[in-house]
């Protein structure tokens, strides 16, 4: 089985000064997103799966255009929900997560003031994953370790998604404890993918990674975090 975690192109965060929540891509965004339609043309796909947030539904539309599929919405994908910032000034967004970094690191688990929780975005995305890996006949174990019965081993899955979503599904696969920034320990690219790919091993199957956010499909002046 193979998961393909690809990241949003670039959002456009800030307009004149002011944040934008729900923000649609830049004009860079869309010739990101452009780009990696072109790149996923010839990936053998049997499933996608999109974060219903604005960003992520505009870079898959040319993958699911050249793929000729149809647009499904899968709701845990869904990124961390920041505060509700629309129309204020960009330096109080800027400030409050200047102001989070600078926290010790175990007081980082409560995220931003008047946004989700970082515990709770981490156990949203875990329960959605258990459950949609279900759907697609796939399960822990009981066992200590990140060992996993997978009932269509040649499946292949691609998931259009976010930093925050792609780094916790990545965690979770891997068997790694979460952190309240995985976002920062895992460097994923806009426009980027990421792959993990099961292979067999004596009582199941275990997840490897590779690559990590590959970004070969865009030049380097038009790369961007």
């Amino acid at each position: 089985m193979e998961l393909l975690l690809l990241r949003h192109a670039q959002p456009l965060w800030i307009d004149n000064g002011l944040c934008i929540d729900n923000p649609p891509l830049t004009e860079l965004g869309f010739r990101q997103a452009a780009l990696l339609g072109k790149r996923m043309a010839r990936e053998r796909l049997d499933n996608i799966y999109v974060s219903p947030l604005l960003r992520t539904r505009q870079t898959a539309e040319p993958i699911l255009s050249v793929l000729k599929r149809a647009e499904v919405i899968e709701p845990w994908l869904e990124e961390i929900r920041s505060p509700i910032w629309h129309g204020s000034p960009a330096e109080r967004a800027s400030k409050a997560y200047e102001q989070e970094r600078s926290l010790p690191g175990r007081e980082r688990w409560n995220g931003l003031a008047g946004g989700e929780p970082v515990k709770d975005f981490i156990a949203r995305i875990h329960l959605g994953a258990e459950n949609f890996l279900a759907e697609h006949g796939v399960y822990r174990l009981e066992h200590e370790l990140p060992i996993w019965q997978i009932d269509n081993p040649g499946e292949r899955i691609a998931c259009v998604a976010h930093a925050g979503t792609n780094s916790t599904v990545i965690c979770h696969l891997l068997g790694l404890s979460p952190t309240p920034w995985e976002w920062e320990r895992f460097v994923l690219g806009h426009a980027s993918i990421t792959k993990l790919e099961a292979f067999k091993i004596g009582d199941g199957y275990v997840f490897a990674l590779s690559p990590l956010s590959d970004l070969e499909h865009i030049p380097r002046e038009d790369r961007t975090n």
